[in-house]
Order: C-alpha cells, then sequence, then structure tokens
C-alpha cells in the first residue's frame, strides 16, 4: 500500500514501481557471474525460467518435451552473455521468445504462442532490459499496481531478482535484509510460493536475513508451504491477534494460555517474540516526537 516510501526516500533508497503501464522496467533475464554459487548458473536459471513459463501459459504443469525445449533455449540465449564473462546486456524473454519460434518442434511454436503476450505484447513489463537502479543499497520493489495478469509473475521476477542482489552482495562479503510486507499474497500462487520457499532456506548461507509481514495470519497459514516456513523459524513477534489467529498459532508453536494472553486484546506496541524455543513479552512505546516515528507511521494525519 506504499506505506515506505516516505522512508525510503528520505534514507536515500530507490523506489521501483512496476505495473503494465510503468516506464520502469525489470528484466527477468538478469543474471550476474555469481547467481550460481560456484554451479553453472544458467543451470539454476533454466529452473526460474521453468517456473516463469508455467506460470505465464497459465499455471499448467509442462511436459518433458517442453521443458526440454525451454532448457536448450535458455541455454542457447545466455550463451553469448557467458562467453563474454558477463559483460554487456544479458537476454531478455523477447530473446528467449525469439529462440523458441526458431525451434523446429511444435512444441516450441506452441509455447511461443502462449508467452507472446509477456513477451511482445501488451503485458511486456519484464520482457525489456532493466532501466532501473538495483545496486541502490535500499530498494523498494512496489507491485501495488500490478494486474491480476501480471501480479503472479511479478512476485516471481522480484524475488530472483532479489536473489541476484543477494549473491552478488555475498561475493562482495556484504549482507543482505529481505522485508517483505503482505507475505501472505506471495503464497496464493503456486510458483512464487515454492520459489519463496527455496529462497527461504538457500539466503541463509549467503548471509541474508529474510523477513515476512502479514496482519492475515488465518490467510497464511491456510498454506502447507508457509505453515512449515513458519513452523521452522526462529525468530517470530506476535503483535495483539484475533481469536481464530491466537488459535493457530498456539498450536503451531506450542503457545500457552498465560502466553496468549501477551497478544490478546493489547495495545500497540505489545507482544510476544518466540526466539528458538523461548518465548519472551514484550513492549516497544517508539518515541512519537521523533521524524523517524513519523516516517514510519501509518496512521492518518502522523505521517510526514
Amino acid at each position: 500500500e506504499r506505506e515506505y516510501s516516505s522512508l525510503v526516500k528520505a534514507m536515500g533508497g530507490e523506489i521501483i514501481h512496476i505495473s503494465a503501464t510503468s516506464p520502469n522496467h525489470i528484466n527477468a533475464m538478469d543474471m550476474n557471474k555469481d547467481y550460481g554459487d560456484g554451479a553453472n548458473p544458467v543451470i539454476l536459471k533454466s529452473e526460474f525460467v521453468l517456473s516463469l513459463c508455467e506460470q505465464l501459459i497459465g499455471g499448467h504443469n509442462l511436459g518433458a518435451k517442453q521443458k526440454s525445449l525451454i532448457d536448450r533455449c535458455t541455454a542457447s540465449v545466455y550463451r553469448k552473455y557467458l562467453q563474454s564473462n558477463y559483460k554487456g546486456n544479458p537476454p531478455t524473454l523477447q530473446d528467449f521468445h525469439a529462440e523458441l519460434l526458431r525451434q523446429e518442434e511444435p512444441e516450441a511454436q506452441e509455447i511461443g504462442l502462449a508467452i507472446e503476450l509477456f513477451t511482445s505484447g501488451s503485458l511486456n513489463t519484464f520482457a525489456k532490459p532493466t532501466n532501473v537502479d538495483v545496486n541502490n543499497r535500499l530498494i523498494c520493489y512496489d507491485i501495488l499496481d500490478l494486474g491480476k495478469q501480471l501480479l503472479p509473475i511479478g512476485m516471481l521476477v522480484v524475488l530472483d531478482s532479489i536473489l541476484n542482489r543477494i549473491t552478488q552482495n555475498r561475493a562482495k562479503g556484504k549482507n543482505t535484509f529481505i522485508i517483505i510486507d503482505e507475505i501472505y499474497l506471495l503464497f496464493q500462487h503456486e510458483y512464487s510460493a515454492n520459489f519463496l520457499f527455496t529462497l527461504w532456506k538457500r539466503v541463509r548461507k549467503y548471509g541474508a536475513f529474510c523477513t515476512g509481514i502479514t496482519q492475515n495470519v488465518d490467510d497464511l497459514l491456510q498454506s502447507h508451504t508457509a505453515r512449515t516456513m513458519l513452523a521452522n523459524s526462529e525468530f517470530i513477534v506476535m503483535l495483539n491477534q484475533a481469536s481464530t489467529d491466537r488459535m493457530e498459532l498456539a498450536k503451531l508453536l506450542n503457545i500457552s494460555d498465560l502466553q496468549l494472553s501477551y497478544i490478546t486484546n493489547v495495545d500497540a506496541g505489545n507482544g510476544l517474540i518466540k526466539v528458538g524455543s523461548s518465548l519472551v513479552p514484550f513492549t516497544d512505546q517508539f518515541p512519537r516526537n521523533t521524524k523517524l516515528y513519523r516516517l514510519m507511521t501509518t496512521k492518518p494525519g502522523e505521517q510526514v
């Protein structure tokens, strides 16, 4: 809901607004030299492109022939980029689409036609070279205006863009902090949920720290993937919870009735923290007479 714009601007960060009509573009095929973590990066990127194509085609599982064609074309469009040692511009989905159409197999033509809307059609925002600053120390991906057709794809592309930055930072010895607001939305789509699940586990060894935020605990826990991630998280902050959400969290995290009282009808800034196997009540009243508070608050009339 664009609640972070003022804070990001004040910190000198980059806000990347993405929509079908926005002039901003993130190339879905972006890939840096550290993407593969020592292995062949194209193999990992091919897995992403397979997921992307399945989402573009309509969420249907691809057959063995189709997967082989996508893998072949992915390797082909990256060949020159790898031979140049990642200099110049990486390929785009438009290049990938053109490579598909050059194949003799009829299945390749079918895939090409199926993804045409997102490569050369009106929803091709992720099929063009990246034209925004993805190297700023602080980046906010604004996907509020992505429509129903582009949202599942946009979430996948943004997650992959974040992975590119994580691997790049790791090679430089830098930590990366990822904060995903309204994280429950990612679990409403199979491919973004699976990609996030893999990313959540994988980035720990890369010096990256993922944080998910949601007010919709019940919606989040409808996903088996989300339940697994939450149950395995070492650090969880719980604020005031609705009755049904409290019961679900109690079962999942083994919270006692006494401990539940700390997230029942409490004021803002009060709650319960789970650290490892310990549960600790807390209160955190942030000073309101500060610029930082006015930058962070979402209450009407209190913002900068």
